[in-house]
């Protein structure tokens, strides 16, 4: 077959169009047959069709060709007939798009399809019979059928030949549309004595090569004189009808007069249109002419129909005339929307313009009932714009944000400008993909957490938590201990991160004691390229425990020395003995401490300040009361479980030192024996030498020292300045004993009477005795006071020894 290629090739710079080329080629050629090289005509590079998917868009169901992207080449896909696809259209052509993608770009494609003489000219019937009066003149006319050639242009119907001519001849008319009319012309009068049948043979021949022709045969039958052919009133009649018209609407009617009468003058209607599909569509009533329509006519199929009508009298004479009918438009169709190419996912930082969808508008009306415009729904980033033709792009209109929207559905309506107008829409679904464009952020701005001391290392203590508003990799948090120190120590052994839940774990146990509390701070990263961070500042506080028991500070527990407090007995109810001083290394509630007496020699005698430790008389010393009185005193926190700690309070009932001292030996041998009697019979022996060999060396010293003293005495009018010791400040410097006490203990240096005279600011009295010395004073320093008798003979004058007392706090 004969192949036409490649008429010109024209590039169009309308927005996404960027050209259009013409192929032409012959119909019913072979599946595979080259159409065109697209590639070579184009510019286009095979690699390019490959990478960028090439495709062939057609805009319709059944595609003609397809695109061989190996080759860059057009070829044939089904096998193309022109009289199928286009009728009696000329020119004919396949118009389609080829589409390439990731940028979406498209070409226009026009391929004319050429006729070739596959089809040869066809009548209707294969005879048509007429009925001629013998006395027809010479130069009657009969319309004889016309045969149909599909085929168009040369191959179409060219000419008819009549065999045999001896009484008829034929003669053609050329129409305005490209056909022609023939009719059969009596050129000898007949004879229906001589022949009253007489057959003839219609050739119809198309002027294609090969040359291919269709015959019919026509039979004559002379009758006797019918002299009047029916004629009609115009030869042409004109009718328009809306495509919405419902069967049996009356299109036009047409008339016709004949002269004879009688059976010669009767006239009857037909339509003679053979193959076209005019006979589905109307109808002509045989006796009135009247036109009607029977089918259900369509504006987008066919705009057109013209309607060949006959009249015949019973004479066989005939007239011929034709009907146009113009079909008007009706808006009856929806504009058809066609997504071409679109991409489904969108990253969100993509720039504004870009063209995420190509979409075809096609609507088959006619003039401003196929006039299309679209829009999509209001407050979303895209906008849609007209390309070309039909063709509308959706672009992005400003920058996207997934976080915001991480989807859109676009609905894009077209409505047509009829009247109604008419409309369709189709919904678009867009992804937009996510971008690491947000850092993780901690649901709070700090963190405080709380741990009860004493912890065991590994407990979790808080949870921290930071939310990313990216998507996936880009949204999975890490949490990291930044590096610091608390008190010069990386805080890495105090606490851990768990790098994916952010719990906060304990590496050590804690003591309240030691630290109290400490801050660290802990990042937050994504798993984004690159990474995006925040830090957020944690506040870990120590909550105490009740683990620390009361330490006693007062009165102190030796074991060399007692210590007794001293009761005159002439105290009133509510006399202050002394106060128990006691502390809490804990805090809160877990350091108050109560005071409760837990022995006594004697309780109806004495009473311990549950809140201030403060032991008091509860009622009026006696003389019946014993001199040695021995109180256990429990201190008490208020934690939980609480702890105590327990001392002894030595009192001794007496006016005056010497009667206190005299019963302390025996209060202090007394003790020893029921603190540990095995301990003293095992270190009797021991205890006897000892105590043998430092009376003497104690008789000594007083004696030195009496000596030293008189000595000083009898050469100097200052009074005695005794030594005292230093004031006795608590352990932890809190000042809970700023004052001390203190007692004067005189004797003569001629006389074995002695006296005891109270310091202005003592409220209490403590004696020290030490075992050791069987009953004799110790000498301690006093805070103040030079003790001084101007009333007293030097002689006479007392020297003092001072015992130490205490305050305890208010």
């Amino acid at each position: 077959m004969r192949r036409q290629v490649l008429l010109f090739i024209s590039v169009i710079f309308l927005s996404s169009v960027l050209g259009q080329v013409s192929y032409t080629i012959n119909e019913e050629m072979s599946r595979g047959s080259l159409v065109g090289n697209v590639a070579q005509d184009l510019g286009l590079d095979v690699e390019r069709l490959k990478s960028r998917n090439a495709r062939v868009y057609s805009g319709d169901s059944r595609e003609y060709i397809e695109l061989s992207k190996d080759r860059g080449a057009l070829l044939i896909k089904e096998r193309i007939d022109r009289e199928a696809l286009c009728g009696q259209s000329t020119p004919c052509a396949l118009h389609f798009q080829i589409i390439l993608e990731n940028p979406i770009e498209f070409y226009g494609v026009i391929v004319e399809i050429i006729d070739v003489n596959d089809n040869p000219p066809a009548f209707e019937k294969s005879e048509i019979q007429f009925k001629i009066s013998e006395s027809a003149v010479s130069g009657s006319k009969f319309d004889l059928e016309r045969a149909v050639d599909l085929d168009v242009g040369i191959n179409g119907l060219q000419n008819y030949l009549l065999k045999p001519t001896d009484n008829f001849a034929l003669k053609l008319h050329n129409q305005a549309d490209g056909s022609k009319n023939v009719e059969m012309i009596l050129q000898k009068p007949l004879d229906r004595e001589k022949n009253e049948h007489i057959s003839l043979v219609l050739t119809a021949v198309d002027g294609g090569e090969p040359q291919l022709s269709g015959t019919m045969l026509i039979l004559i039958t002379v009758l006797d004189a019918n002299d009047n052919a029916p004629v009609f009133t115009q030869p042409v009649y004109k009718a328009t009808v809306a495509e919405n018209s419902p069967e049996g609407t009356v299109v036009t009617t047409v008339s016709a007069s004949d002269a004879d009468h009688g059976s010669h003058g009767r006239i009857t209607y037909s339509i003679r249109n053979t193959l076209d599909d005019v006979r589905h569509m109307f109808e002509v009533n045989e006796e009135s002419g009247e036109v009607r329509l029977i089918g259900n006519i369509d504006y987008e199929k066919a705009r057109n129909y013209q309607i060949n009508l006959r009249a015949s009298d019973d004479g066989g004479l005939t007239d011929s005339c034709k009907v146009i009918v113009d079909i008007m438009d009706v808006n009856d169709n929806k504009p058809l929307i066609k997504v071409m190419s679109k991409s489904n996912v969108v990253s969100e930082d993509v720039k504004t313009n870009t063209v995420v969808t190509i979409i075809n508008i096609q609507d088959p009306d006619a003039d401003e009932n196929g006039k299309v415009q679209c829009v999509i729904n209001e407050n979303i980033p895209f906008l849609i714009k007209s390309t070309a033709s039909n063709f509308y792009s959706l672009l992005t209109d400003s920058d996207l944000d997934r976080e915001r929207a991480s989807e859109y559905n676009i609905s894009v309506t077209c409505s047509d400008e009829g009247v109604p107008s008419l409309s369709s829409s189709v919904t678009l679904t867009l992804q937009i993909s996510d971008v690491n464009d947000n850092a993780p952020v901690f649901e709070r701005s700090s963190y405080e957490a709380y741990i009860v001391e004493n912890n065991t290392p590994g407990l979790s203590i808080f949870t921290v938590k930071a939310r990313d508003a990216d998507w996936n990799q880009n949204a999975r948090v890490s949490y990291i201990l930044e590096d610091s120190s608390v008190n010069g120590v990386p805080v890495s052994s105090y606490v851990s991160v768990s790098a994916d839940s952010g719990v906060i774990h304990a590496v050590r146990s804690f003591d309240y004691e030691q630290i109290k509390d400490f801050q660290f701070r802990v990042k937050a990263q994504d798993g984004g390229s690159p990474p995006l961070s925040s830090n957020v500042t944690v506040k870990i506080l120590i909550q105490d425990q009740n683990d620390n028991a009361p330490q006693v500070l007062y009165p102190v527990q030796t074991g060399g020395s007692l210590v007794a407090e001293m009761v005159p007995r002439s105290a009133d109810v509510g006399y202050l003995v002394t106060k128990v001083v006691a502390v809490d290394v804990d805090s809160g509630q877990n350091a108050w401490l109560s005071y409760k007496l837990q022995k006594a020699t004697d309780r109806a005698l004495f009473e311990v300040g549950l809140q201030n430790g403060e032991i008091r008389t509860i009622r009026q010393v006696t003389d019946k009361d014993a001199v040695k009185q021995r109180l256990t005193v429990v201190v008490e926190d208020n934690g939980q479980p609480s702890r105590s700690a327990t001392v002894n309070v030595n009192v001794a009932v007496a006016d005056s030192f010497p009667e206190a001292l005299s019963e302390l030996t025996d209060f202090t041998h007394d003790k020893e024996y029921n603190d540990n009697l095995t301990f003293y019979l095992v270190l009797a022996l021991a205890v006897v030498s000892f105590l043998f060999i430092t009376c003497l060396v104690v008789i000594i010293s007083v004696k030195i020292y009496r000596w030293r003293q008189s000595r000083i005495l009898y050469h100097s009018s200052l009074p005695v300045i005794p030594y005292y010791p230093p004031r006795y400040s608590d352990t932890l410097g809190t000042g809970t004993l700023p004052h001390v006490y203190n007692y004067e203990v005189c004797r003569t240096t001629d006389s074995r009477k002695s006296d005891c005279k109270f310091g202005r600011a003592g409220s209490q009295n403590v004696l020290i005795m030490d075992p050791s010395s069987t009953g004799t004073m110790q000498r301690i320093q006093s805070e103040k006071s030079i003790l001084d008798e101007p009333d007293s003979p030097l002689e006479v004058r007392p020297y003092c020894y001072p015992f130490l007392l205490k305050k305890q706090p208010i």
